[in-house]
Parts: C-alpha cells; structure tokens; sequence
C-alpha cells in the first residue's frame, strides 16, 4: 500500500514567491500541499484546525512577526514540523526562530530547486539549513564551547613523567608505534598511556589533547 503524502502548509506574502513554492511541493508525489496563506492571521485560523505535518514560514509577514507565528503553531500542533524560508540571513533571525521552534532554515535564494528534498528530509527528522546558515550556527556553536577542562570547572588532573613523554611525542607527530619504540615499552601500554591523558584532560582525540595540553602550560 503507498504511504500517505506528507501534507504541508505554507505562508508567504509575496505572491510570486508563494505560487512558485506551491508549484514545486505541488511536482512532488510525496508532498501535498493542502494550505496557502499571504499572512499569519490566515494560516492561524486555518491552522487551528486543520492538522499538518510540515509548516513553511516566511519570517517577514505584514501581520505577525514569523518568529511568533512559528511559536504559536508549535504550541498549538507540537507534531507539525516547522521550517523558515526567508531571505533573512543573520545570526540573529536564525537563532531566534531554533528557539522559537523551527526544525530547519533556508534561505530563499537558490533554494527552491530542492525545496522538495528538504521538506522530505525535514518530515524524516531532519534538520535542513542553507550551508552559510549551517556555518553561522556550527560557529556560534564552537564560541560557545569552553575548553573541556574549563567546563568542568577544575584544572586538568597533572599527568605523570611517563604521560607527559607520551603526550609529548603526540605533540611531535610520532605514531603510537614509533612512540614505543622510542620509550622501550610496548604499543599497549602507549595506548594506556594515551587513555589517561584523554581521561585526565577530559578530551576525545589527539588533536583535542595537544590543545589542551598546550593552554594549560603542560607542553613545551
């Protein structure tokens, strides 16, 4: 038995804009546009009884900020999946409509070619962002992030004379077989050696570990 369509809804006040993205969720099979609306005071009384699962929304309506409409749809249909599209592409509209509740962010230009694609990723549980959106929200992300040590509120625990050789030759670029051969010990116990610098620095990888290392004065 074929699956049901995924039924969408959008609302756009710019009519050219609108008539082209209900064309192309129209070309899909898998999409059934069954709402279009120029401003927020239609969508809502539509929305406030018609159930949906995928919401478009233009952040700059003539009625009602986007931002708030998305609020509001997302309280009243938690399971409808709300996405901006917009030419709007500053940190700050993008950060607003994620808390707001959007699920993705698009930029109208060159997006409309796969609008279809992204409606479909969006209803699979995904999160569909124009590259430079996603960049933006990746950086904000990193500058966010403290080191790891830092997080934790504490200093690194201090690592004994053998780690700081192992960590040491890390630095270096040495592999952990090159490191045992340098050392005299075996390839195992650099590993565990390299566990409890990871452990102890509260890192993941080498790089994260040299890092750290190096702020918090433990590397040359």
């Amino acid at each position: 038995m074929q699956a049901a369509a995924i039924t969408v809804a959008l609302v756009e006040d710019e009519s050219r804009t609108r008539e082209r993205l209900c064309h192309v969720i129209s070309a899909e099979p898998s999409l059934r546009l069954v709402f279009s609306a120029s401003t927020a005071s239609e969508l809502l009384q539509w929305f406030v009884d018609n159930p949906v699962d995928v919401l478009l929304v233009d952040l700059g309506l003539p009625d009602l900020s986007g931002l708030e409409l998305i609020q509001r749809c997302c309280r009243m249909q938690p399971a409808c999946a709300a996405m901006v599209i917009t030419m709007f592409g500053d940190e700050a509209n993008m950060l607003r409509a994620f808390e707001a509740g959007a699920r993705g962010y698009l930029l109208k230009d060159g997006t409309e070619a796969d609008l279809a694609t992204h409606v479909l990723s969006l209803h699979a549980g995904g999160s569909p962002m124009t590259p430079i959106i996603a960049r933006q929200l990746l950086a904000r992300w990193r500058a966010d992030q403290p080191p790891p040590a830092q997080r934790e509120g504490q200093q690194p625990e201090a690592l004994s004379r053998r780690e700081t050789e192992v960590l040491d030759l890390i630095a270096r670029g040495f592999t952990y077989a090159e490191i045992a051969q340098q050392m005299s010990i075996s390839v195992t116990t650099v590993q565990t050696h390299v566990r409890n610098i990871y452990g102890k620095l509260g890192v993941h990888n080498r790089s994260e570990a040299v890092y750290e290392a190096r702020q918090y004065g433990l590397l040359r």
